[in-house]
């Protein structure tokens, strides 16, 4: 971000896209650290990445860098739930691809192991995935079901004398290709239970094919999987989920990480519609002294003002362990909402070089409808809000 601009009055210092001062509410040592992860990913990753988002590949010559700042146990390591919202922020910022790598192998990879895995479980995969040398895969949706996987879920786990014989077919599976763990969520033929199993994906009946030519989220590998006769111990089950609850819990958390995904895409514009006003001269003038483009910076700033508060708000009520499957919802929702509506006006106010993904904001912008849809899909989301807020479902049983 451009630190100081001219005006008629001299250099002026410009508002950080923390419109509402979030980090005052942190710690000293946690707004230091903050900072510091800050000022990496914007030096290190955010134009860096550019070039792999382009050709679709995992910058893997990123992740030693990421794990010294500790951000493959960011959910482990005791910093406040704000601290972990604003990280989530400051990645997604920088590149929103390598946000959702890091928030799945956080939210979904290490804190399903952490909080249901048995103790052998957490020794074996744990200390690899702390410091990104290993990664995984959160293995639940499916080609034909995604919102109704609850009740549609179709993958296989048989009990047999020797442990479990998965069979099926995943989709969507972030890291599919690369994991060395994938967590697969299965339905026990025996009771109908829908539970996950930690898979060593070198084994036999693990194969994965990476899905090309995605229109955002370009960087995560997501994959095809098919499970087939794979063969595990019988403690390759996780103890503590044995059942589609401990699926649930963890998808509420997800939910909400969400939401500060899109305050992270919503700075993202912010900077870059702001830099760009600020440096293309038309006419003899920047284009930060139009007033349709003011209008245009303005009401980003009010989209990510909003969804920075909501999410704030958001954070104290999963303190008190009080947040509703409802409330996730409704935080997703409506901040990659707000990020999309946000992005389009970004990318119409930089004109043709809205398009050209080294501008950046066609690059947001297309990472955008990625996180607007996955994680429950908005409309799905929505229907989430409205069933609790007036006790009808529109989900056809």
């Amino acid at each position: 971000m451009s630190p100081a601009a001219a005006s008629p009055r001299g250099p002026q210092t410009l508002p950080t896209p923390d419109l509402l001062h979030l980090e005052a509410e942190l710690s000293a040592e946690e707004r230091e650290r903050l900072h510091a992860i800050n000022d990496h990913l914007q030096a290190q990753v955010r134009h860096q990445s550019v070039d792999a988002w382009n050709k679709e590949e995992l910058p893997v010559h990123l992740l030693p860098g990421l794990a010294e700042l500790g951000l493959g146990r960011l959910a482990q390591d005791g910093g406040s739930r704000l601290f972990q919202g604003l990280v989530h922020t400051q990645i997604a910022r920088a590149d929103v691809s390598l946000s959702a790598l890091l928030g799945i192998h956080n939210e979904l990879i290490v804190g399903t192991i952490a909080a249901f895995g048995s103790e052998e479980q957490k020794q074996t995969w744990l200390p690899g995935l702390k410091e990104l040398r290993q990664l995984g895969a959160f293995c639940l949706t499916e080609p034909e079901h995604g919102s109704d996987i609850a009740g549609g879920l179709a993958t296989t786990a048989t009990r047999d004398a020797d442990g479990w014989v998965l069979n099926g077919s995943k989709r969507w599976i972030g890291l599919g290709t690369v994991a060395d763990l994938a967590l697969v969520w299965a339905r026990d033929t025996a009771d109908g239970l829908i539970k996950c199993f930690a898979v060593d994906t070198s084994l036999p009946g693990y194969a994965a094919t990476k899905i090309e030519h995605k229109m955002g989220l370009r960087i995560m590998q997501n994959a095809d999987i098919e499970l087939t006769d794979l063969r595990l111990p019988a403690d390759a089950l996780l103890p503590g989920a044995a059942s589609f609850q401990a699926a649930n819990g963890l998808l509420k958390d997800s939910r909400a990480w969400v939401g500060w995904q899109a305050v992270g895409a919503q700075q993202a514009i912010l900077d870059i519609v702001r830099d760009y006003a600020l440096e293309r001269i038309q006419f003899g003038r920047p284009l930060a002294s139009f007033q349709l483009v003011q209008q245009v910076i303005a009401e980003v700033a009010g989209n990510l003002a909003a969804s920075s508060g909501m999410m704030a708000q958001v954070t104290r009520v999963q303190d008190a362990d009080e947040l509703a499957m409802m409330q996730a919802a409704l935080a997703k929702s409506t901040a990659t909402r707000l990020a999309r509506q946000s992005a389009s006006q970004a990318r119409d106010a930089l004109g043709g070089n809205g398009l050209l993904s080294h501008y950046g904001i066609a690059k947001v912008m297309a990472d955008i409808e990625a996180i607007h849809t996955y994680e429950g899909s908005y409309h799905i989301n929505s229907l989430i809000v409205a069933r609790a807020l007036t006790g009808v479902s529109a989900f056809v049983s």
